[in-house]
């Protein structure tokens, strides 16, 4: 049987500032799978996130990323080779920057284009806006793009520099329901293509794991609840443990639903 190459190797992984945020947690990932990181706010997702890509230095433990292990290789020449896309980038975005030259900009990893388009790298970020299905965009300014719209130039902007990882922090948040769903569906899309990086979901919405996505680690309180195979993790018993609440999990076509069980029946 072939062997499976580690994307993501976390062992005893600790981050102490003046609280404890992570607690000696195990987590790996393999070529081939697909990642969500699940769990209530305050649960160390984005910590977790922040510790992998360099930016938060762990207390113990060790991290490997891609084959470089934290503290014996520069982190800043692997965070070029790690997609990373998250709505607290669209700020920082340039409002006149056509959606070409922001997919352009990953090249370089830059933000706010300046210089000239080599004509590789023009063909290369026209593929990439093919790729992710925003041919139509390619000399619309950021400012006039909505926010399903920036979501899928921001991934370009990451696929520009060929990542093995691709990480998407809450990806949804701010998408209307209508925009959410087109935007889960080319993420589908994008999943199951066949030279698509390992991806990695950060969320707290079970409604936005799609079937591409094939194991789950979910967090509370800077501990790992529960991780493996998504049909073996995602269950309505671990998920009230993570949330604190009597829940209901359905799922439908492989997409999932929680209902909280209360006076009023709320859906989350």
């Amino acid at each position: 049987m072939e062997k499976r190459v580690s994307v993501i190797q976390v062992s005893a992984l600790s981050v102490c500032r003046e609280t404890t945020i992570l607690e000696r947690v195990d987590w790996s990932v393999e070529e081939g799978q697909h990642w969500v990181i699940l769990g209530p706010n305050g649960s160390g997702k984005t910590s977790l996130l922040a510790t992998l890509t360099g930016y938060m230095p762990p207390t113990d433990g060790t991290i490997s990323v891609l084959g470089e292990t934290y503290g014996r290789a520069d982190w800043r020449d692997l965070r070029t080779r790690i997609g990373f896309v998250s709505t607290a980038i669209t700020p920082l975005m340039s409002p006149g920057e056509a959606a070409l030259e922001t997919v352009a900009s990953g090249r370089r990893a830059m933000l706010g284009f300046w210089g000239e388009l080599s004509d590789a790298e023009r063909t290369q970020a026209r593929e990439i806006l093919h790729r992710v299905e925003a041919d139509a965009l390619i000399d619309r300014p950021w400012r006039f793009l909505s926010q399903g719209e920036r979501q899928r130039i921001l991934i370009g902007r990451a696929l520009m520099a060929q990542p093995r990882l691709l990480v998407l922090d809450e990806p949804c948040a701010g998408l209307d329901p209508v925009a959410r769903e087109r935007f889960l569906a080319f993420l589908q899309r994008l999943a199951v293509s066949g030279d698509a990086p390992t991806l990695v979901l950060v969320t707290h919405h079970v409604e936005e794991i799609t079937p591409a996505f094939t194991h789950v680690l979910i967090l509370k309180n800077g501990k790992v609840l529960a991780a493996g195979k998504k049909a073996e993790v995602l269950t309505s018993a671990t998920l009230s443990q993570a949330f604190g609440a009597p829940l209901t999990l359905t799922q439908s076509i492989g997409r999932y639903s929680l209902t909280v069980s209360s006076d009023t029946d709320a859906v989350v």
